[in-house]
């Protein structure tokens, strides 16, 4: 019994550790997409983060309908799992077994919904992209620079990319050098093609019109085609349980009959 309560007791502490790991990962994750940390003063205390970056806290631990605070369900598949191998195995080894898988499947269902969580974040950003690279090409066609293209589209639109591109404006206008602030854009996903062509604008002078509705236009020929896969996949996975409900039915009531009355006749002949 005392080595089974130490059991107990260390993989609880394990499953704790394994929570806590998933939410730092959350805490990151909108410094990562939104380019912005914890604000400090000038004492250096920190100042809170911004307000995008509380409003994807509050948005990204919602996955498939999981409840933001206590997260219950998170638990519910390792428990269900550790108490089914304790039923079938029994006494002191289906304890251990069942520790360790519920230990396992917690830590599988912790990483699967941070990657889940950083797809759904990289899908937003792209949908965003084709947007603001339509903005950037009509600000530049209409004789405005990279600087004031960037600021009118980051103040046009909201999301990850303006934030994105206000930061980018704000630091060219305190004199940041282009080839160092318009990477900045580029660390989005998607967004590498749409950061160099202005790059290059800002520091050649070169007319990027062209090469900017260029890659608008690529931006929104990619959202369709991913639109188009989306929905063909969702197609997919709809057929499979119409399949996993029809096919036996149609075995049962098609098929059984006319071989049970094949079988009937030729057992009968002989």
């Amino acid at each position: 019994m005392a080595v089974t309560a130490v059991a107990a007791v260390l993989c609880a502490l394990a499953l704790v550790r394994e929570a806590r790991g998933g939410r730092a990962v959350r805490r990151r994750l909108p410094a990562v997409w939104t380019g912005e940390q914890d604000r400090r003063g000038r004492d250096g205390a920190r100042t809170g983060p911004s307000d995008r970056a509380r409003w994807w806290r509050r948005t990204a631990t919602v996955t498939n309908g999981v409840p933001r605070n206590g997260r219950p369900l998170d638990w519910a598949g390792p428990l269900g799992a550790a108490g089914l191998v304790f039923i079938l195995v029994g006494g002191m080894t289906g304890v251990l077994a069942g520790l360790a898988v519920g230990y396992g499947a917690h830590r599988h269902l912790v990483r699967q919904r941070g990657a889940e969580a950083v797809r759904s974040a990289a899908a937003e950003v792209r949908a965003e992209l084709a947007p603001a690279g339509d903005l950037l090409a009509a600000c530049l066609a209409a004789g405005a620079g990279p600087l004031e293209s960037a600021e009118a589209v980051g103040r046009s639109l909201d999301g990850p990319v303006a934030e994105r591109l206000r930061q980018v404006a704000a630091e060219l206008r305190l004199g940041g050098e282009p080839a160092v602030v318009w990477p900045r854009l580029a660390a989005l996903p998607g967004a590498e093609g749409l950061a160099r062509c202005m790059e290059r604008a800002g520091i050649s002078g070169v007319p990027a019109v062209e090469s900017a509705s260029r890659i608008a236009a690529e931006l929104r020929a990619e959202q369709a085609r991913t639109a188009t896969a989306q929905a063909r996949r969702a197609g997919v996975l709809v057929t499979l349980p119409l399949s996993a409900c029809f096919l036996p039915a149609f075995l049962t009531l098609g098929v059984a009959p006319v071989l049970i009355g094949l079988a009937g006749g030729l057992l009968g002949r002989n």
